[in-house]
């Protein structure tokens, strides 16, 4: 991890510094006077009543333009300004997650002025949702309960690794035609496809988690197309794929013991202690209960797992969990829990098509580790300081130990050919640990980085941080990014964090696991995974 003490300041403190502008084209050679190939119709929801859908045509093999075809699904919310900026296309992550939604929440979290000088276009990338053909290589993969993530025995190992690897192997034979061609470079090209079919010489970019790295890469490829590039919450590119995830193993860890310690902070409420590591113990001795006896039936390790994971990823989640454990624990009370898992955890037909398409995207971007001791051993070593989700993290990649299609070369994402682009990092995030804003911050010749001081959640702009909001909306409005005056080191601008989450009563936290606000409808809509 890259030594934080450069920015250590006093919480709630903000660094200006300079503002530099971002040169922005008349508008006449920057924007295309209309769109040239895509129908909108109209498709809007109660949540964003405005929303336009259309579809487009990309070729399976950008080496090959006249071969086959598939189809990818686009929304948009149209801006209403006298003068455009043209697209700004957004992407939430995975690899797998879609983004029809993103168009709304984006162009409804912007102050109105500003989504209005914008095309705010969200896309499901190949492979995703509406897209077609649609990846589901084993449905209900994850029908509960599964087996205990941790295997106590070689036996026990054998058994989830035989179920990795026939995964991987349903994944080809249903889909041979398709997984050469399920890589970022791919999607970043589609991407192009996209500004292509709406008239723009250049677009904005706007992506969250993976689609930082998605981003990175589509302005490696095309440099001379990035108007304004938006990342937050930033994939390491040095570490693609494998070593990024055992980075998060760490990371979500720590993110475990701040959740205990939160809980801890108010055992006024929820009476398990008010000693963090004495919470923490709580819940181990939970996760051997549910082990021997799942909850409802349904509620094993490794539900209990992904059921707690999402705290790691926004804290917005923590009074929810913290009820139904302590509902666990102290009552012996397994509805709450149950529910906690049926609301965070489980996995629906959305999410078996996410699954397919993020290990189609992983196993064939870059190379995993082919001899099973090496997983093994990286996951005993990494597990006894960090055993949260390192087991969990390990079984979720797994299948890319046997992928039935050869790995490509990660993308070298260094750039000096783009406008200035803008980043944010929390430095706790455990999905994209801190240390990888400052690698690709480092990478793009000219980007700002914005950082929020300590905070802990994977996605930070559009979520309530009106600091980091200042920041994003000066860019998007007048192309202004903060510049350092090197007294933070790489850091050009500093926010403080959000508040943590006050506790609820166990009626108002049973009555609705997703927390209602903008962040809430943020996270739900990244995922957890990546």
């Amino acid at each position: 991890m890259t030594n934080r003490s450069v920015i250590l300041i006093a919480a709630g403190a903000t660094f200006a510094g300079l503002v530099t502008a971002v040169p922005s084209p008349a508008a006449a050679t920057d924007v295309a006077p209309h769109a040239a190939q895509l129908h909108w119709t109209r498709c809007g929801t109660k949540a964003y009543p405005k929303l336009q859908c259309s579809k487009v045509s990309t070729p399976l093999n950008h080496d090959n333009p006249s071969g086959r075809r598939i189809t990818l699904a686009l929304s948009r919310i149209p801006h209403t300004a006298k003068t455009s900026q043209g697209p700004l296309v957004v992407n939430p992550g995975g690899p797998g997650g879609s983004g029809l939604a993103m168009a709304g929440f984006v162009a409804s979290s912007l102050p109105k002025d500003v989504a209005a000088q914008y095309d705010v276009i969200g896309f499901d990338p190949r492979g995703v949702g509406k897209s077609s053909p649609a990846l589901d290589c084993v449905p209900k993969y994850f029908k509960p309960p599964r087996p205990d993530s941790v295997p106590r025995t070689l036996a026990a190992e054998r058994t989830r690794r035989d179920r990795a690897r026939n995964f991987a192997a349903e994944c080809g034979r249903k889909y041979p035609d398709l997984l050469p061609y399920m890589d970022t470079v791919s999607a970043a090209k589609d991407l192009d496809v996209i500004r292509r079919a709406t008239g723009a010489p250049k677009i904005n970019y706007f992506g969250y988690s993976y689609g930082t790295y998605l981003g990175a890469v589509y302005a490696k490829l095309f440099p001379q197309r990035v108007r304004r590039l938006v990342l937050d919450s930033n994939v390491d590119p040095e570490g693609v794929w494998y070593e990024d995830n055992i980075g998060q193993n760490y990371a979500f860890d720590a993110r475990q013991k701040a959740f205990a310690a939160w809980v801890a902070k108010h055992h006024a409420t929820y009476r398990l202690g008010n000693d963090p590591a004495k919470v923490e113990a709580a819940w181990y001795r939970m996760r051997d209960a549910v082990r021997k006896q799942p909850a409802g039936k349904k509620v094993g390790p490794s539900e209990l797992e992904e059921t707690f994971l999402p705290g790691g990823y926004y804290n917005g989640y923590w009074p929810y969990l913290a009820d139904a454990f302590a509902a666990y624990v102290n009552h012996k009370d397994q509805t709450a829990l149950v529910t906690a898992y049926d609301q965070l955890g489980a996995v629906d037909a959305k999410g078996d098509n996410g699954y397919s398409v993020y290990l189609a995207v992983q196993c064939r971007d870059s190379r995993w580790p082919l001899s099973w001791k090496t997983w093994r051993n990286d996951s005993w070593k990494v597990h006894a300081k960090a055993p949260f989700y390192t087991w969990s993290n390990t079984w979720y990649n797994a299948p890319c130990a046997s992928w039935p299609v050869a790995p490509l070369n990660p993308v070298r994402v260094s750039n000096h050919a783009i406008p200035p682009a803008l980043l944010f990092q929390a430095t706790e995030d455990a999905a994209t640990p801190y240390a990888g804003g400052v690698a690709l911050h480092r990478r793009l010749h000219g980007s700002s980085l914005v950082v929020e001081q300590g905070g802990g959640n994977h996605g930070v702009t559009l979520s309530g941080n009106a600091c980091l909001d200042t920041y994003l909306t000066d860019y998007l409005a007048k192309g202004t990014v903060p510049r350092g005056n090197g007294s933070l080191g790489d850091v050009d601008a500093v926010c403080g964090t959000s508040p943590d989450p006050k506790p609820l009563t166990a009626e108002a936290a049973r009555s609705a696991t997703r927390a209602n606000n903008k962040g809430g409808t943020l996270h739900g809509l990244l995922g957890f995974h990546g």
